[in-house]
């Protein structure tokens, strides 16, 4: 067929025997057909996509103070008659105001623990109002160690604060977007840049969307997080385009692979060490989470380890099945590269014409191009050398050893070398 590009995994069988899915995975060999089902990909990314924009043009997004505005109380969470929990202190707020806060949490440890409520702006009265009934009712605890009402402390917030962050980290995304497109077009490819950058907005959209879908609040630490989780994905991509452009050296001139097929083998090769890394980067996130929600009570902590967790995993999955695939259908859009195609088809049908009998397209292309079929082949692409005798011609085995007797080598009359008998 004219222009196609087949991307039939290479690989997955060695003498005859199929190869198990760990044993594929670890060693890259090509059996995963990633850039095959490239189309299945597209239909999980745009349903996701659009989930995630329909979310957030319906529901929202669940702002926090620091975008919306409001006002801040917060006491010691240690009281004349103990410990003061966060329930205790959301009771009297509801109790006294006719509704609950917008959040509350306890904020530090030990001796500097405190509970923060956070909830709308409130006029001069209803503060005092709310003062005056949470010391009554809690007895805070004030330096002196004696209750107090100045223990009880408020403070408004302005919208325009978390506004200004906001504008600040979209004028940073936006820098960082320009160079890594100057920074890809140069060094790879135009087509590589377009790819990349569709994969990080589709991260951006999606965990966005996440957070409109879920009702995670979002902060300001929420806006610098997601700059964070840009880094990796683009690393991620990045890791595996390189091993395109690797295989992919030389292509139109050869016509044992196609470009899918290249790339395929290409994401293949670095699956492992993007499931590695992504492994590696959510540990200590889920260790930042639990330190900053269980133990610290930290909620810029929470925020950042939130952002991050989610965009670790839409990185992962835009990188391996966005990115490349994407980056496939832009060069197959080429007429050299879909001549290219065409001219491996033809070699493979021809390969099997000869041969008699239909054989596997990767069967074809590798005994066509003068490649090694079975288990030869198979350890080639993982780059494990076959250890076992290769059989030369006359059915006898190959060794790195000379046979004896050897026609042309000179020899005495019982078949020893000449040369000076040994005493």
């Amino acid at each position: 067929m004219s222009g196609t590009d087949s991307t039939a995994p290479v690989g997955d069988t060695v003498a005859g025997e199929r190869l198990g899915v760990l044993t594929r995975l670890y060693t890259g060999t090509g059996a995963f057909p990633i850039i095959a089902r490239r189309r299945w990909w597209y239909v999980a990314t745009a349903v996701l996509f659009t989930l995630c924009i329909g979310s957030m043009l319906l529901r929202g997004f669940n702002l926090g103070i620091d975008f919306e505005g409001g006002t801040r109380v917060q006491l010691p969470a240690t009281g004349a008659s103990g410990a003061i929990t966060s329930e205790e202190a959301e009771q009297v707020f509801t109790e006294t105001l006719g509704r609950p806060p917008a959040t509350v949490q306890t904020v530090g440890t030990g001796a500097t623990a405190s509970v923060l409520l956070q909830t709308e702006s409130l006029d001069a009265g209803q503060t005092f109002e709310l003062k005056a009934a949470l010391f009554e009712q809690l007895q805070p605890l004030g330096a002196d160690g004696q209750p107090s009402p100045e223990a009880v402390s408020d403070s408004a917030v302005s919208a325009t604060w978390g506004a200004q962050i906001t504008q600040q980290a979209l004028i940073a995304l936006a820098v960082f977007l320009a160079l890594v497109s100057v920074f890809l077009a140069s060094y790879f490819e135009p087509r590589m840049a377009s790819a990349a950058l569709a994969a990080l907005v589709f991260d951006l959209v999606v965990t966005m969307g996440i957070y409109s879908v879920v009702g995670f609040e979002v902060t300001p630490g929420t806006a610098i997080g997601l700059l964070t989780i840009m880094g990796f994905s683009l690393y991620d991509t990045v890791v595996v385009f390189d091993k395109v452009k690797e295989n992919t050296r030389g292509l139109l001139g050869l016509t044992r692979r196609t470009y899918g097929e290249a790339a395929n083998l290409a994401v293949n090769q670095t699956l492992m060490r993007s499931i590695n890394t992504t492994i590696i980067a959510v540990l200590p996130v889920l260790g930042l989470f639990v330190i900053g929600v269980g133990l610290l009570g930290v909620g810029t902590l929470k925020d950042l380890a939130l952002v991050q967790l989610v965009g670790l995993i839409t990185g992962t999955f835009s990188s391996i099945f966005l990115a490349t695939p994407l980056l496939v259908d832009l060069t197959m859009r080429r007429t050299d590269y879909r001549q290219q195609a065409d001219r491996v088809q033809q070699r493979r049908a021809n390969a099997s014409r000869k041969a008699g009998e239909p054989a596997p397209p990767e069967e074809a292309a590798a005994t066509a191009s003068g490649g090694k079929p079975g288990r030869e082949r198979a350890l080639t692409a993982a780059g494990v050398p076959d250890r076992m005798g290769k059989t030369a011609p006359g059915g006898r085995a190959q060794s790195g050893r000379s046979e004896r007797g050897k026609p042309g080598r000179p020899s005495g009359k019982a078949g020893r070398p000449s040369g000076k008998k040994r005493r």
